[in-house]
C-alpha cells in the first residue's frame, strides 16, 4: 500500500465518501506506527491554467518593452505576481532589489484566474495580441 493518497472533494456526499476512504487508508498506517499529516486546502491551479499562463507570458514578453527593458517570460511572471499580491521589495545582498514573492505553483484556481485577468487587462493597455492556444480549457 502506498503511504500517500490524494483525493479531490467537490460535493458533500462525494466528500464524505472520500474522507471515509482516507480514514481507512490512514488507520492502518497509524496502527503500524507511522506519523501522518492531513492537509485540507483549496484546489491548486489546473494544467490548463498553467498552459494558458505561460502562453500569455510569452505573448507579453514578445510584444512589450517595459521602461526600456525586454523581459523574459519568468521575469514577467514575477512582475504580475508581485502586482497581484502587493508584494514587498527588499534590498538584495549584493545590490539591486529582491521581490519577496509568491509562487504561482501554490496558487489556487481562483488566484490563477485573478492573475490571468490582471495580465489580460495589462495586455489590453499595452496592445498585446494574445494568440489562441489549444488546450487552455479543462
Amino acid at each position: 500500500m502506498s503511504e500517500r493518497i490524494t483525493l479531490s472533494l467537490w460535493n458533500a456526499q462525494q466528500g464524505y465518501q472520500a474522507v471515509i476512504r482516507a480514514w481507512n487508508h490512514a488507520k492502518s498506517l497509524l496502527l503500524a506506527g507511522h506519523r501522518l499529516v492531513l492537509e485540507i486546502r483549496p484546489e491548486k491551479r489546473s494544467d490548463a491554467q498553467n498552459r494558458r499562463l505561460w502562453a500569455m507570458l510569452r505573448d507579453i514578453s514578445e510584444q512589450v518593452n517595459w521602461h526600456g527593458n525586454t523581459l523574459i517570460d519568468e521575469e514577467w511572471k514575477d512582475v504580475f505576481t508581485a502586482a497581484l499580491k502587493r508584494q514587498r521589495v527588499v534590498p538584495g545582498l549584493d545590490g539591486g532589489f529582491v521581490v519577496c514573492g509568491q509562487r504561482t505553483s501554490k496558487m489556487t484556481k481562483a488566484e490563477m484566474s485573478e492573475l490571468q485577468e490582471l495580465m489580460e487587462a495589462f495586455g489590453a493597455q499595452q496592445g498585446v495580441k494574445f494568440k489562441a492556444q489549444e488546450g487552455w480549457d479543462d
